[in-house]
């Protein structure tokens, strides 16, 4: 896990801690597995048996869009979870969210624009953009701000360094850091006053332990909204995702899908259309995060990682290491080859400062987070 970026790219490192995890599973040892953001509980049941019924049919592609069935489910999400009215011919059903990325950026953008992204930030981001070749600005975030973006926040980055787009997430990924109402309206404000195109990343919704997620499509339709069925509804392999998108960048949307991606894939539209009818299981998951959530914060401020008080939002803790390393990822090696724990480096979610942080995703069993602090115990001391 030594490469030197080319062109900026970087390897995607809680992806490398996983692959060195199961190498060291492979000798016979066990992992405490807290590196990667994947629920530990499988999709609801009658999501299994829905795919099971329908798979000696579902062998074709679908409209490049989606099943109209899903495109349907999805509209009556929006207006039951966040009261607004969707047209159905609106969304465009994607290959989870990382596809809604992609074509995210090249519905709304030309090639060589810049897009805003915070920093911490899921690794991603850069490293698709890059890839793509877009140019990125960083808004830096700090935890004296619970590590919350503002409007005024934009406004000194676009100040400093102008830009055509924000891609920004709440509840967010590493720190879980989730805005209120009155915030969302501020940087959907701000985005408007500059006229930067807002991409709201809203993959965490659902898993926010304050209140209600609020979409940004209740503060505005000039936004484009990119979520999935990853987090929420356990189904992180299934890739499948969902995009909101405004009147003027539909069409362009759509025939991008087409060429790219052709549609997402049948079963797993099939899977999701039943898994939006299963929120009282994956509000069954959510309690257990919801436990783990306190049972990791507080374990981890008596180990003496800094960490303040538990997330907002989605499933990770974002922690100080100064009282142990300076290196995030020598650090995460060592615990993982000596104490059997996987987590993951800051420097995957910022490449400036990220040395003194790690992550750790609390979506997996009360009983791994038990074992894998154990552990840490003895590793620490």
């Amino acid at each position: 896990m030594t490469d030197q970026p080319a062109d900026g790219l970087m390897p995607f490192h809680a992806m490398e801690i996983l692959k060195r995890a199961k190498a060291i599973e492979a000798t016979g040892r066990t992992v405490c597995h807290l590196e990667v953001g994947e629920p530990g509980s499988p999709p609801a049941p009658r999501v299994i048996e829905a795919v099971a019924r329908a798979l000696p049919q579902a062998q074709g592609y679908t409209n490049a869009k989606g099943l109209h069935e899903l495109r349907d489910g999805l509209a009556k999400y929006y207006a039951e979870q966040h009261a607004v009215s969707v047209d159905p011919d609106s969304i465009l059903c994607t290959m989870g969210s990382s596809a809604g990325f992609i074509i995210a950026f090249h519905t709304a953008f030309r090639p060589g624009a810049r897009i805003a992204i915070t920093r911490p930030g899921y690794p991603a981001y850069v490293n698709t953009l890059l890839g793509l070749g877009f140019g990125i600005a960083e808004i830096p975030l700090t935890a004296a701000n619970g590590w919350r973006l503002t409007g005024a926040d934009i406004a000194a980055a676009h100040a400093d360094q102008p830009f055509d787009g924000l891609l920004f997430a709440s509840p967010a990924n590493p720190t879980g850091a989730a805005v209120d109402r009155a915030g969302l309206q501020d940087i959907v404000d701000t985005c408007k006053r500059l006229g930067v195109r807002l991409i709201s990343d809203e993959i965490y919704h659902g898993l926010d332990y304050r209140g209600p997620s609020v979409s940004a499509l209740e503060l505005t339709r000039d936004a484009i909204i990119i979520n999935s069925f990853s987090k929420y509804y356990c189904m992180t392999g299934w890739r499948i995702g969902w995009m909101v998108l405004p009147d003027d960048l539909i069409r362009r949307a759509e025939i991008l899908q087409q060429n790219l991606f052709i549609s997402a894939p049948t079963l797993s539209q099939i899977a999701a259309t039943v898994a939006l009818g299963e929120r009282d299981y994956a509000e069954e998951q959510k309690a257990g995060y919801a436990a783990n959530r306190v049972l990791l914060n507080d374990g981890l401020h008596a180990l003496g990682f800094d960490i303040g008080t538990p997330s907002d939002g989605a499933f990770y803790a974002y922690a100080g290491i100064s009282s142990f390393s300076n290196d995030s990822l020598s650090f995460c090696e060592t615990l993982l080859d000596e104490a059997g724990v996987a987590v993951t480096p800051g420097i995957d979610f910022d490449r400036a400062g990220g040395n003194r942080y790690v992550r750790f995703s609390y979506a997996g069993k009360r009983e791994q987070i038990e074992l894998a602090l154990e552990r840490m115990r003895g590793f620490l001391k």
